[in-house]
């Protein structure tokens, strides 16, 4: 099972269509929702998204999509919690 990229800051950029958070576009998170979709689709777009981030907004990615996968929140969503 491959984790949702979501990380919890959902808005989009009115330019480019993409999340602020997880850089994924509508159709992309409907796919990801959709329960046939493959772990191998899930694996390359994870790839793709990672490619149209750079500077801080993928280190931040990175840096809440592994606190993510190992304890099972966003670091954003841990400090709303807090």
């Amino acid at each position: 099972m491959v984790v949702s990229p979501c990380i919890s800051i959902c808005r989009t950029d009115p330019v480019t269509g993409y999340c602020y958070g997880c850089a994924r576009n509508n159709e992309e998170k409907r796919i990801w929702k959709d329960p046939a979709t493959t772990d191998e689709w899930k694996n390359k777009n994870l790839k793709e998204i990672q490619e149209r981030m750079n500077g801080w907004q993928l280190e931040s990615f990175k840096e809440s999509y592994d606190h993510k996968i190992n304890k099972g929140m966003s670091l954003f969503k841990k400090n709303l919690i807090k």
